[in-house]
């Protein structure tokens, strides 16, 4: 078994560096064939490294003196901030030091770094950022949901090309179905983008399309690979978290509301936290960055330590089914 060294941004995100390192560490200790490397401010860092047993050998201390906030001009913040934990991290990737780099940081810092720092791969138009998102039959790959929101009908030909390579290598899904989101079945109707898009994707050898698909029907898991630009992919990701939230809240408040619905609570407990579980979109960590010359995963800015650690843990497929390789041959 290979070892696969993993860059972890220590400084990004809300909770940083605290749920990154715990979430680093939780991952260290689940799986015996990842190095880490935490990049951020030493001192910081450290301290909360010290709360933690692990092995030492295994987790690497990379200081970086400078960090990118949210609110911070994404191009401008890459090309200043030299010694940022989101540039000195994806500098390890791009010289080849590391398999992937993790980050809970600025989404546009990210997705700019990635571009000009690690790079696209040959022939890729614009790297998607392509989550996995939990369906009553599964997962689903939702692409794009933040990276182009401004997509050609080409782009969206690629993301569903890159979609199914991931799909089918890295969760194992062969043949997975193809579908674009749209606001009907037939094939006439969306906007400028889906008319021009729908036909070509019709016409690719290389995927296995099923048609539209509607917003009602992705938590059903009608198709493996849901493809669209990134205004609507994130409006469809925030909303699915955000009614997913929602829902667990009233259950809970409804069972908690008479003495009687605590006593059925406890008698539902194991099904109900087991089906809650299978609809966690944090068990499945975060998005990658797909196109690019080394893998980047981006995390959600409020990730606790399970969103860490599995968005960790999500590296090692993609990096032992070789999918850049993949993604490079197919296009």
């Amino acid at each position: 078994m290979s070892e696969i060294r993993i860059v972890v941004d220590a400084m990004g995100g809300d909770n940083a560096p605290g749920e990154i390192v715990k979430g680093a560490i939780d991952a260290l200790n689940e799986r015996k064939e990842i190095t880490i490397i935490l990049v951020g401010k030493e001192d910081k860092v450290k301290q909360e490294l010290g709360k933690y047993t692990y092995d030492k050998n295994r987790i690497e201390l990379v200081n970086a003196t400078q960090e990118i906030g949210f609110d911070e001009p994404p191009v401008m913040a890459i090309r200043t901030k030299k010694d940022s934990s989101i540039v000195v991290g994806m500098n390890l990737v791009k010289s080849q030091k590391a398999d992937a780099f993790v980050s809970a940081g600025s989404t546009g810092a990210i997705l700019v770094g990635g571009q000009l720092i690690v790079g696209r791969i040959k022939g890729v138009e614009r790297p998607p950022l392509a989550p996995l998102i939990p369906t009553t039959s599964g997962v689903s790959l939702l692409i794009d949901c933040g990276a182009n929101v401004d997509a050609r009908s080409s782009h969206l030909v690629q993301f569903a090309k890159i979609g199914s390579i991931y799909m089918e290598n890295v969760v194992g899904i062969k043949k997975p179905k193809v579908a674009i989101v749209n606001i009907g079945a037939e094939e006439e109707k969306g906007n400028m983008l889906v008319k021009e898009t729908y036909p070509l994707l019709k016409e690719c050898k290389d995927i296995h399309f099923i048609g539209s698909i509607e917003a009602r029907e992705i938590p059903y898991g009608k198709a493996d690979v849901i493809v669209c630009e990134a205004f609507t992919g994130n409006v469809i990701l925030k909303l699915y978290e955000g009614l997913g939230s929602a829902l667990i809240h009233k259950v809970k408040e409804g069972l908690l509301s008479s003495f009687r619905s605590k006593i059925g609570a406890v008698l539902i407990k194991p099904a109900l936290k087991k089906t809650l579980k299978d609809f966690d979109a944090s068990q499945y960590g975060g998005a990658p960055l797909l196109g690019l010359k080394g893998l980047v995963v981006k995390t959600h800015g409020s990730s606790k330590s399970l969103e860490v650690k599995n968005s960790i843990i999500q590296c090692i497929a993609f990096s032992e089914q070789k999918i850049n390789e993949k993604i490079k041959e197919h296009l």
